[in-house]
């Protein structure tokens, strides 16, 4: 008579259950599921083509916002602070706001998500172009742009943030998710450049040098119809790029329902998991170093038009040298990928500081082949300081995870928080370095600004971002980077990132 088990200890191995095998049926529907899992060519450009007005929208703002507030609007420097803070305080703000309330809303027959992408396109579109729009009273205009940028940032977040969630919906596969959002961020590059060079060729003619005549002494000019009239239209194409590419999304892209459920439980509240996350050190360290850095990056895009325009002869090349920012930027994004896949991401972190000495040198010496030299090494710098850091939170997440063991769906909060604190940080320099415009005595719409404006603008598109920068590579460089987890420890994470976090 065979003897019983013995029991088993608590130290001892347990053993493991064996897995059913698999028959030619499970096989087969295992390779129909792939299949069904597959996205088309049409379903992933559609999808990457539902962000292009926002990426849109944000490029032109970023260029030519500041530079029609005080040139067109002629309204002063304190007010375009206050707009402009104003405005990036709404959109980050908006984050945590649009996650509770999406996170609560039910299904309905076109999805979850898509409803909050169809629901804003048509306000978005409208405060889009009322942001441009040049009222017939003069007193009220600081708050008019206030309030329509305050619009336009927190309906942008409300659309941004389903759209991009909706990448997890539309496949259950990772390739294939991955691969969309390759779709994804390969469009909105296309149209971050197109914003800029279709906005900025149609309102080029605004601001044209023979609108002054040199024995005109410094002081406000006259608005020229015709100026705003190209505002208008510059202002009415992009708007209508939200209806059109949400069409588009909307009969392209199809969501499916969420196939993740509850594996181990609820996860943590929102406040409880945000506490915990910002006091991981490596996460702090991150958030501080790129709070400078894209806070210098913001500052640069912001006052090269107005640099260009008022403290140098280069007003003539004002859209070369954004397309060249850009273009550059677009073009050296995939090498600077293989360079973080092959030195890593320290390594890769030098290379935002060779914008460092080219913007100095812009400062002190404002000629046209320097100018162009200066916004090709910008954009270079510009697209590893933004490809960086989302490339080091999903480490600095597995590391987190790896040490804590909090259950699922902290890693939102990882991101949501970062966003906002990037998006408050280019508020507060974009408010603070444009009142310092009027403290210099910046003179809205005038021909020719005086001295101590211009070494206002030789500063800010100088000496400002230099010491950003380095501050947040020095602060970036102390102490070790997470490593990138095994590919066991990999799975096992994955494992854990199937359920969302509450808002509770």
């Amino acid at each position: 008579m065979a003897a019983p088990p013995a029991p088993a200890t608590e130290g001892s191995p347990q053993p493991e259950p064996h897995a059913p095998e698999l028959g030619p049926g499970s096989a087969r529907r295992g390779r129909e599921d792939s299949r069904a899992s597959r996205l088309s060519f049409c379903t992933k450009v559609c999808y990457g083509i539902g962000g292009v007005p926002n990426q849109i929208a944000s490029s032109a703002t970023a260029f030519y916002l500041q530079l029609f507030l005080l040139d067109i609007a002629q309204i002063p420097a304190a007010q375009v602070s206050l707009v402009l803070f104003g405005g990036k305080v709404s959109g980050a703000a908006a984050d945590p706001v649009a996650g509770f309330f999406i996170n609560r809303s039910q299904r309905t027959g076109s999805g979850r998500l898509m409803p909050w992408v169809l629901g804003c396109t048509p306000f978005i579109a409208l405060a889009y172009f009322f942001l441009w729009f040049l009222p017939p009273f003069t007193s009220l205009r600081g708050l008019w742009y206030t309030t329509f940028y305050c619009l336009f940032q927190g309906l942008a977040t409300f659309f941004q943030v389903p759209y991009t969630a909706l990448t997890m919906l539309l496949t259950p596969c990772p390739r294939e998710r991955d691969s969309a959002t390759a779709y994804r961020m390969t469009v909105e590059m296309a149209g971050t450049l197109m914003g800029a060079t279709v906005h900025g060729l149609i309102v080029s003619g605004a601001h044209k040098q023979h609108r002054c005549e040199a024995t005109v002494t410094p002081g406000p000019v006259t608005i020229s119809p015709n100026a705003a009239r190209l505002y208008y239209i510059a202002a009415a194409v992009v708007a209508v790029t939200y209806p059109v590419c949400s069409s588009l999304l909307c009969l392209g892209v199809k969501e499916r329902p969420d196939p993740s459920t509850p594996a181990s439980g609820p996860g943590l509240s929102f406040l409880a998991g945000l506490g915990l996350t910002t006091r991981h050190p490596p996460y702090l360290k991150m958030v501080i170093s790129f709070l400078f850095i894209s806070a210098a990056v913001q500052v640069e895009q912001s006052y090269l038009v107005l640099f260009c325009t008022h403290a140098s002869q280069l007003h003539d090349h004002v859209q070369g040298l954004v397309l060249t920012v850009l273009v550059s930027a677009v073009l050296s994004t995939p090498l600077w990928e293989w360079v973080l896949q092959r030195f890593g991401k320290k390594t890769s972190a030098f290379g935002i500081s060779a914008m460092v000495p080219f913007a100095i040198l812009l400062a002190a010496v404002p000629t046209a082949p320097v100018a162009y030299v200066v916004a090709f090494v910008s954009g270079v710098s510009i697209a590893v300081s933004l490809l960086l850091p989302w490339s080091m939170l999903p480490d600095v997440v597995d590391d987190f995870q790896l040490q804590h063991h909090h259950g699922p769906g902290l890693e939102t909060i990882f991101y949501s928080s970062y966003v906002f604190v990037t998006k408050l940080s280019g508020a507060c320099a974009l408010g603070i370095s444009t009142l310092s415009l009027e403290f210099s005595g910046y003179k809205a719409g005038a021909c020719k600004q005086a001295e101590e404006v211009v070494v206002t603008l030789k500063v800010l598109i100088g000496a400002v971002p230099t010491c950003m920068i380095l501050a947040g590579l020095c602060i970036l460089m102390v102490g070790s980077t997470p490593k990138t987890p095994s590919q066991d420890a990999s799975s096992r994470l994955s494992l854990r990132r199937r359920t969302s976090y509450s808002l509770a």
